[in-house]
């Protein structure tokens, strides 16, 4: 494999050790870099180091400082901080084993895919993968890289397996405190109904590839109408952004019913029987009796 793994180690399931490395499993998107410029001049503005009082200094004169008091600070070089004692910088010890869906999708961060670090570890590997996929758990244990420790999850992917760095409880706001002011309301059956039926028409197995980054597409646009124009500025849109109000929404039930189509009605709707007046016209009626006397 070209890429060069992000950390290697083992894999430690009580005394099983399993030789492994993983690799970064997404990659940067689409994105536009933009530079601050000197506008009076067309320069690009540089950003020097500075001590107050000395001025610029050499990058290899700086290290990292923890402030303990005002202006008073511990210094600490690269070598210090990387040879911090943690087990888990060459050890991933799987300490728990949780129920696929325990862990919240909020506390999920980056993803990395797994393989075995060679042949001899292959065996192993397949067999804690198959393991976890026949019990529907994950795994969960801490990992130091890149100067941090994590918590992460392990999980079967395809042929191989996918560890998850984890954010920590205090990194997460509590949910309770955002929707402690929506109400306990229980909603109306037939407007659930509705968006339900709507959930079930739009349904489709999902597809990475059928999204784009519009914005990124818009900017580039944009620069390539700014370049015609010899940088002349251009506004698409001269009325700002306007968050729509859920007061446009008059009627609920219509706007659900004419999302779905106008001859589209859930199944099973009890108002469906109101919507035949043509079979109660009397001419309709007479023409049955007619046919009986031929």
């Amino acid at each position: 494999m070209a890429a060069r793994p992000t950390w290697r180690g083992v894999i430690k399931l009580a005394l099983v050790s399993i030789p492994v490395e993983i690799f970064p499993a997404t990659k940067a998107g689409k994105s536009i870099a933009f530079h601050q410029v000197h506008e009076p001049s067309g320069q690009r503005v540089r950003y020097e180091k500075v001590v107050p009082g000395i001025g610029p200094v050499d990058r290899d004169e700086i290290l990292k400082g923890f402030e303990v008091s005002k202006g008073e600070y511990v210094l600490l070089d690269p070598e210090e901080i990387e040879r911090v004692k943690l087990e888990s910088r060459k050890t991933l010890e799987l300490t728990q084993f949780v129920d696929i869906g325990d862990i919240d999708p909020i506390y999920y961060d980056k993803p990395y895919y797994v393989v075995p670090a060679d042949d001899l570890a292959e065996e192993a590997f397949v067999v804690l993968r198959e393991a976890l996929k026949k019990t529907k758990r994950v795994g969960v244990g801490q990992l130091a890289m890149r100067g941090q420790e994590y918590v992460v999850s392990l999980k079967p992917c395809g042929r191989g397996m996918v560890l998850e760095t984890l954010r920590y409880a205090d990194e997460v706001h509590r949910a309770s405190s955002y929707f402690r002011d929506i109400g306990d309301a229980k909603p109306d059956a037939d407007l659930l109904e509705l968006a339900e039926s709507l959930i079930e028409k739009k349904a489709s197995d999902f597809d990475a590839k059928e999204f784009e980054n519009r914005y990124i597409d818009a900017l580039k646009k944009l620069i390539a109408e700014k370049q015609r124009k010899k940088g002349k500025r251009i506004i698409q849109d001269d009325e700002p952004d306007r968050m729509p109000k859920g007061s446009n929404v008059i009627d609920l039930m219509a706007a659900l019913k004419k999302s779905l189509g106008d001859n589209k009605k859930p199944a099973g709707s009890n108002k469906a029987a109101p919507r035949k007046p043509p079979a109660r016209r009397a001419p309709a009626k007479k023409a049955t009796p007619a046919r009986k006397r031929a």
